[in-house]
């Protein structure tokens, strides 16, 4: 498989969210002359609003809304000039409530994202390490990213995964003066919460453990003061914590608070801490709403505003406990989690919650994995016991007629989040195409499999013959293949879908940069299998092109789709997959909403290759047909060398020769770290000398005519494409001799020799390909990913490891 170009993390992003947007359930604008916070106008519609982070709803109390008023007419605006300089007059009391609030210094900011762009360049030192949890907040990762440039570690954990974290310190402790573990109190979109209590007992057994614990939403609504879920574990602020609260969300103003109980280390991000110098400070009104926040904060009302909440948390948790809804995790905050799996299950369901009267988050990527797509709830001061009872009886009767809509089932949801339903939730959703699955290429009709999918790259049926021999039986685990072939008929028998997959080990840098993959393959050296997973891909490794028949103008292909999606989950959970890929599509296919709305990413693979032949006489000819600047790059960058080697086209290989092969492909294989796999068995090899529809086109050393130093490796694909699959060079004379242009060069001409109509030349080296007349197509991959492993594969992708 070629290598999948580095891919943009935002292009990512920003399909996702479209999707949503047209959907109708993102980028949306409230409507209305007023707000009480109960109640949110959505296109003329008032619901009643179950989506807020005000949990007490505190950002509606008169006091703070006469407070910023009269801040606006005594101060104007805003106090346009640095804190650096001059504080607006209003700060001075509000740092004094926040900090007699926690009992510590304090620093406040414009907002959290600013704040830790702020202060975790500060705090982290250049002999320092830092360890992500792998759901902590968004701008907390962003803001550690920036210490790359400064050679700083950053690592990243399963979420809550304490064995992880220790052996992290373990592999840091010796050579890094502070390990910082950085997460949030309060996950905003499951609800759940990190093990603050396990966590200090961990910083009593590695002192170098420090923690930076983003508490926003825990903020408020619980704690000594209000001052969060963190500190309510703890009791006392530790030295070797920074915690980050909010003056915004539940607070009920604008702002965000950095407590520090370490005074060296207050005074160094206090003095200068980027956009906490540079930046415009809070707006007086902001600052006068914050400073009633913290008198309300300061005084025994606070614990009765805590009370009142907890009565509205615990009159839905009740009543959801009497539901098979799928809640992702049970627990005592104002943050529920109701997952849908798929993302158009999602869509649907918050959509009829919508309709019904209810306003409710959409969770999607990068908040969660696209398929732990789900709808997230908030409760609030402002929502009345009835409404909280009818939104749960609500989503009991549309969560199913979402499910049934798009074409899943409960059981899928459940097992897209890990969680054991209360009662048998499986049921048959596919009535109609029939699902036929063979574990071997023997199994399927040859001529069937050749008439739809033969005709491109080694998975005619021959050439899936060799690969499952080839990848059996072999010592080592990266060496040994699964295969499933999957037709999906009609009524009448005849093929709607049609492709193949293997289940295999791939190192989860495969996609990264190479200089990511550099890094970790020095890991390697002491454990071969550091970050590596089986993956259930369409084609496999050894292949490329379109993997998949699919009659799109079939009447049952979209229930053929749907189908083969759920087969696709089943098979991932059975054969112990942590990734499902499907790839080689082009730019514009049928298949890109489908694929969407089931929770896969797209990804962009390098382009494919192809040479027509169809008609083509001579080499002579071909190089005459080629447009004047690639006829060029011949006379100049080719022919010149052809006279320097000796070429030879091998049926099948002398014993010195495939010696020499075998170490020539791995030359191209070790230098290749921007495509790394394992390597490929032994055994191949020989298989490929003994299998008649392979061939070996070598070029050898003049002056040491039993010196091979280029190969191209090319099969036949039942005589309807020649398939030049990979290709061994011998990297001290690649230059002297032009070897892979060579390569390239003599493919063409033996393709026109044997009679063939076309060339596979596969996906790498489009730039090399493109001069000798190749047409380029751009392809495309879709991945899918289990809980947690998707974050953690583009946490790699970054170079996080």
């Amino acid at each position: 498989m070629a290598k999948i170009k580095h891919h943009n993390f935002l292009n990512t992003v920003h399909e996702v969210f479209t999707d949503a947007k047209n959907a109708g359930v993102l980028h949306l604008y409230a409507g209305g002359s007023s707000f009480s916070g109960r109640t949110i106008q959505v296109e003329g519609r008032e619901l009643y609003h179950f989506g807020t982070t005000g949990y007490l709803g505190l950002e509606q109390d008169e006091r703070l809304k006469k407070a910023a008023m009269k801040a606006i007419e005594r101060y104007g605006t805003q106090f346009p000039l640095s804190k650096s300089y001059i504080s607006n007059p209003l700060y001075g009391e509000l740092e004094e409530s926040i900090r007699k609030m926690y009992g510590h210094p304090i620093v406040i900011t414009k907002n959290s994202t600013l704040g830790h762009m702020g202060v975790i360049p500060s705090a982290v030192d250049d002999d320092d390490v830092i360890i992500l949890d792998h759901q902590v907040h968004w701008s907390v990762q962003n803001a550690a990213k920036m210490l790359k440039t400064r050679s700083v570690p950053i690592e990243m954990i399963r979420h809550n995964h304490l064995d992880m974290l220790e052996e992290k310190i373990k592999k840091y402790r010796d050579s890094k003066r502070r390990i910082w573990y950085m997460a949030d109190g309060i996950y905003s979109m499951y609800g759940d919460y990190a093990p603050v209590e396990d966590l200090m007992a961990l910083a009593q057994k590695y002192p170098q453990l420090h923690f930076y614990f983003d508490d926003v939403h825990g903020m408020s609504w619980v704690g000594k003061n209000g001052t969060g879920y963190v500190l309510d574990k703890m009791g006392e602020l530790a030295g070797n914590t920074l915690l980050f609260g909010t003056l915004s969300k539940t607070f009920g103003a604008s702002g965000a608070v950095l407590a520090c109980s370490n005074q060296a280390l207050y005074d160094k991000i206090k003095t200068f801490g980027g956009p906490l110098t540079f930046s415009a400070q809070l707006e007086p009104a902001s600052v006068a709403a914050a400073m009633a926040s913290a008198r309300i904060h300061l005084s025994p009302e606070i614990y009765t505003l805590q009370k009142e909440l907890r009565e509205r948390i615990d009159h839905f948790n009740t009543h959801l406990s009497n539901t098979e809804l799928p809640l992702v995790d049970h627990n005592g905050s104002p943050v529920f989690y109701i997952g849908t799996g798929m993302p158009k299950t999602g869509y649907n369901f918050v959509n009829r919650l919508m309709r019904e009267g209810y306003f409710v988050n959409l969770g999607i990527f990068p908040a969660v994995p696209v398929k732990n797509t789900g709808v997230r709830i908030t409760i609030s001061r402002h929502n009345q016991l009835e409404e909280i009872k009818a939104l749960v009886e609500a989503m009991e009767h549309h969560f199913p007629k979402a499910l049934e809509e798009t074409h899943t089932n409960a059981d899928r949801v459940f097992h897209a989040f890990k969680l054991e339903p209360r009662s048998d939730t499986r049921e048959k959703v596919f009535d109609g195409p029939k699902v036929e699955v063979s574990e071997s290429i023997e199994n399927v009709d040859r001529e069937e499999w050749d008439r739809y999918l033969g005709g491109q790259g080694v998975y005619d049926w021959h050439g899936l013959e060799f690969l499952e021999k080839a990848f059996q039986g072999n010592a080592r685990p990266e060496h040994n293949w699964r295969f499933r072939y999957v037709v999906i008929r009609d009524n009448s028998g005849v093929p709607i879908l049609m492709a193949f997959f293997s289940l295999s080990l791939w190192k989860d840098d495969m996609l990264a940069e190479a200089k990511v993959s550099q890094v970790i393959e020095e890991e390697r050296r002491n454990d071969p299998y550091h970050l590596s997973s089986e993956v259930l891909s369409m084609g496999c490794l050894f292949t490329e092109g379109t993997h998949m028949y699919c009659d799109t103008s079939h009447e049952w292909v979209g229930r053929a789709q749907h189908a083969l999606l759920e087969w696709i989950e089943v098979q991932e959970r059975t054969m112990g997959a942590k990734m499902t890929v499907l790839r080689d599509f082009p730019k514009e296919t049928s298949w890109n909403d489908t694929l969407y709305g089931h929770g896969f990413l797209r990804v962009h693979m390098p382009s494919s290759c192809t040479v027509e032949l169809k008609g083509m006489e001579s080499i002579e000819t071909f190089v005459e047909g080629l447009s004047t600047r690639n006829r060029r790059h011949f006379r100049k960058d080719i022919r010149p060398y052809l006279g320097r080697v000796r070429k030879q086209v091998v049926q099948k290989l002398l014993p010195s020769h495939l010696v020499q092969v075998k170490k020539l492909f791995g030359e191209v294989q070790a230098r290749n770290l921007g495509l790394n796999t394992f390597s490929f068995p032994d055994a191949l090899f020989g298989q490929m000398n003994e299998d008649p529809l392979w061939e070996f086109i070598m070029l050898s050393h003049l002056d040491e005519t039993d010196r091979v130093v280029g190969v191209m490796f090319c099969y036949n694909n039942t005589g309807k494409v020649y398939v030049p699959a990979f290709v061994g060079m011998d990297y001290s004379v690649l230059e002297e001799f032009a070897t892979y242009r060579q390569l390239l060069y003599r493919t063409i001409e033996r393709a026109i020799e044997r009679g063939f109509s076309k060339i596979d030349f596969g996906m790498t080296a489009a730039f090399e390909k493109r001069k000798l007349g190749a047409t380029v197509r751009d392809r495309y991959a879709y991945l899918q990913t289990d809980d947690n492993f998707i974050l953690e594969l583009l946490g790699v992708m970054e170079g996080q490891h």
